[in-house]
């Protein structure tokens, strides 16, 4: 999957020339985020971390994703109206994980309640590697479905511009005349702003809910921006806002139209008046993104539940090409629930470690296991329920390429670097009828081999673009 600049790599003038050009262009072009030192002041800020040189993908891979995207957001909103099916799925996990175990009862409550809501708006990433078989062809299978932690929708639609630059400061202009358009900013936003038409009220307000440190505001403002353009307004809140000043009226009619925005993951433990600010919310009319339920589906138990024979025609009868679709893009996938079949995948990958991933029930980075990490936790928790609150999943094995990666403060060095190709998607539900569901853009994210697990977000990914051979 070489790119064609392998030349360019080795020409150390033209890079440093190309490097100082591609950092002036991430500035202008605004692929910017806070700096650590101040991550809730936009004082001083300085360019998100990025490739220098767009990287290589398959057209036919890249292709096949965008086109079983629409079938995942249909899977998604289909589990997240089964209450019987995540029921089944979580029966385990919620006995050992504290966080979804509450999440769960929340859900568990609106449903007794009888919802309110009747507007219904799904956004998230499917992510995607390149896995490298026996004889070398590249085959794609997902990483995840993030229904929560879908950030870097924002400034991904503004890297392309920047590789463009680079390229044609290295004389490649008809290679940059390549670069896909993305802007998956102004697809979210279309989404939102269905969400909001069908809510039926011109005073109705967006409400991002955010984290209480906000390094990652201008990928969120490129959102924003597409939604002041259509004359909606927008406001940001945190948790503890809500807590101290959300109320619903008799018919479970907030002041505000939410949408609830935390992109960058959310915490793994809430103070007991976040959870009552979540519940607050999902009793409410207003549209959450996600509502409850689509954020249990986007569980890592939901994941390998899936991958189950018969699972996925349960969930869409009479969808066979979807299916087929979605069921081409699974790794392995294995329960390490407490019985004959845990017990053995447990002591395989004991065995192996570097065979597989252990990942827990969260979104966003940084959480997942491998290697020798992995055989020591597992050791530790194999004979006890714990293990319930994981699963394991095939490694995938990319084949990796040359690149560098361009941060802050960090010398200039070439790295051997993997990547992870997400897809954004969105759709929009008003009781029982879909009225959208798109593809809404794509992300690419290029990290060093040394690094087992994290994204942008978390410090070891960079944004990247797409270059398809």
């Amino acid at each position: 999957m070489a790119a064609p600049w392998e030349d360019v790599l080795r020409d150390e003038a033209a890079i440093q020339e190309a490097a100082s050009v591609a950092v002036d262009a991430a500035l202008l072009e605004g692929v910017l985020m806070r700096t650590e030192r101040e991550p809730n002041a936009s004082d001083v800020v300085n360019y998100a971390p990025f490739t220098l040189l767009p990287s290589a993908v398959p057209s036919t891979l890249f292709e096949q994703a965008y086109a079983v995207q629409q079938d995942f957001n249909l899977l998604v909103d289909a589990i997240s109206q089964n209450k019987e099916f995540l029921e089944h799925t979580l029966a385990s996990t919620i006995k050992v994980d504290d966080f979804t175990a509450q999440l769960f009862r929340i859900h568990m409550q609106v449903l007794e309640e009888g919802l309110a809501q009747s507007v219904f708006l799904g956004i998230n990433r499917s992510d995607y590697m390149f896995d490298c078989g026996v004889d070398g062809t590249p085959a794609l299978k997902q990483i995840e479905i993030n229904t929560i932690a879908a950030s870097f929708g924002g400034l991904t639609s503004r890297t392309a511009a920047v590789h463009g630059r680079v390229l044609k400061v290295l004389g490649k202009s008809e290679e940059a005349s390549r670069l896909l358009p993305n802007n998956p900013s102004k697809g979210l936003a279309l989404g939102i702003a269905k969400a909001w038409e069908l809510y039926g009220s011109q005073s109705a307000v967006v409400m991002f809910l955010v984290e209480e440190v906000q390094r990652n505001i201008f990928d969120q403002r490129c959102v924003e921006n597409e939604l002041w353009n259509r004359n909606i307004r927008v406001i940001r809140k945190r948790f503890r806002d809500v807590f101290e000043k959300g109320s619903l009226d008799d018919y479970r009619k907030p002041t505000s139209f939410f949408f609830y925005f935390c992109p960058d993951g959310m915490v793994s433990l809430f103070l007991s008046q976040n959870w009552e600010a979540r519940l607050l919310l999902e009793r409410s009319r207003a549209v959450k993104c996600p509502d409850i339920a689509t954020q249990l589906a986007g569980t890592k138990k939901v994941q390998q539940e899936l991958s189950r024979p018969g699972t996925l025609e349960r969930l869409l009868p009479g969808r066979t090409e979807a299916i087929a679709r979605i069921r081409a893009t699974f790794a392995g996938l294995y329960s390490l629930d407490m019985g004959e079949e845990g017990d053995k995948i447990a002591a395989t990958a004991i065995a192996d470690p570097d065979r597989f991933v252990l990942k827990p029930q969260r979104e966003g980075g940084g959480n997942n296991l491998y290697g020798e990490e992995l055989r020591q936790v597992l050791e530790k928790i194999r004979d006890s329920p714990e293990r319930t609150s994981y699963i394991l999943m095939d490694k995938i094995k990319p084949q990796p390429a040359m690149n560098y990666l361009l941060r802050a403060h960090s010398p200039l060095q070439v790295s051997e670097c993997i990547s992870e190709l997400g897809i954004f998607g969105v759709y929009v539900r008003q009781d029982k009828e879909m009225v959208m569901n798109k593809a809404a853009g794509h992300l690419l994210r290029t990290k060093a081999i040394e690094h087992a697990d994290g994204g942008v977000a978390a410090g070891v990914a960079v944004l990247d673009s797409p270059y398809l051979v």
